[in-house]
């Protein structure tokens, strides 16, 4: 079973649907037990940085989400959810993240659209199991905002938006996606669908 993390701030319908069209079954809840209990999590997330992980905090999730993925369970991060995996972010002021992996959450600058908006194409950069068998291929973004890693060994796929635009990211068990896999047409399914695949045999281990 995913649990779908629900602290307010979340396209969590989509997600779940998503997840059960997989063949997954799913769970929206900010419940700690059930969210100990699941083979995975997701952390979906639309809004501000600041205001997510205070919702975060208020309901103990960001001490849950530490101790779960120290113990190995995966948890995948989607849009908004994979910036609060990084370290901070300077979106309306200086915020601390889950600090899972190291790296800041900057604004775009430059002569060009903000938000990024619309359909780009994933370039992969590592291996990753995440990825395993699948092809480079479009998925859909919206965002103001984008990650820099700190270590390019966590950068799993990137892609262009006047310069090159932090996708997918992963260490150990923790995995993220800039873009709305749920969103995404096939490749977003696959994606998804590997995800699942981790947490099944995370479970069976």
């Amino acid at each position: 079973m995913i649990a779908i993390i629900d602290y307010g701030m979340g396209n969590l319908h989509s997600v779940s649907k998503a997840v059960e069209r997989l063949g997954c079954e799913s769970t929206v809840t900010s419940d700690p037990k059930i969210l100990a209990e699941a083979d995975g999590l997701i952390l979906p997330g639309v809004g501000a940085f600041g205001d997510a992980m205070e919702q975060l905090s208020s309901l103990g999730l960001d001490r849950l989400l530490r101790e779960q993925t120290a113990q190995g369970k995966p948890l995948l991060g989607i849009c908004l959810g994979m910036q609060l995996l990084f370290t901070s972010s300077e979106e309306y002021g200086e915020h601390d993240g889950l600090n899972l992996l190291p790296g800041q959450v900057v604004r775009f600058q430059g002569d060009y659209k903000v938000p990024h908006m619309g359909w780009n194409r994933l370039e992969f950069k590592q291996t990753s199991p995440l990825l395993e068998g699948l092809e480079e291929g479009h998925v859909y973004f919206v965002h103001s905002y984008h990650v820099k890693p700190e270590r390019q060994e966590d950068l799993l796929a990137v892609t262009d938006y006047h310069q090159p635009v932090t996708a997918v990211v992963g260490k150990g068990s923790v995995f993220g996606m800039q873009f709305h896999p749920e969103k995404s047409g096939e490749l977003g399914m696959r994606l998804l669908q590997n995800f699942v695949g981790l947490c099944r045999s995370k479970a069976k281990s």
